[in-house]
């Protein structure tokens, strides 16, 4: 998040990413951590844009803004993140995505596999 919010205003961001950006849609990965921390977008994206720091003091500063998720919490967030896109309310839209880059659905079924590949770090081959 913190990288798009960077990459956006230095006009780098790909436009297939520019949907995904902040919190208006529900289901983006953004919306899902603001709402995590019970953090505003909007503040943290000048928060990241006003100052040279680290993700770290970034995430100090949220914890200090909104609230800082237990051990537990922090756990069930990270399973739930790493199966985003298998059989649940985004499925479709990994499997768009997959289309878009002429891949047939099920290729990759998760988000985070799907950037892996889209990005280069997965390899088809290691996605079987």
């Amino acid at each position: 998040m913190l990288d798009k919010i960077r990459l956006a205003a230095a006009g780098k961001l790909p436009e297939g990413w520019q949907a995904t950006r902040g919190a208006a849609a529900k289901t983006s990965f953004d919306a899902l951590c603001c709402e995590l921390l019970h953090l505003d977008y909007a503040a943290l994206e000048a928060e990241v844009l006003k100052a040279d720091k680290s993700d770290e003091e970034l995430l100090t500063w949220a914890y200090e803004r909104g609230r800082q998720p237990n051990g537990t919490e922090i756990e069930v967030w990270n399973a739930f993140m790493l199966k985003r896109g298998w059989r649940d309310a985004i499925t479709e839209r990994v499997n768009a995505r997959l289309a878009e880059i002429g891949l047939p659905p099920g290729t990759v079924l998760t988000m985070f596999e799907f950037i892996d590949l889209d990005e280069g770090r997965l390899k088809l081959d290691a996605a079987k």
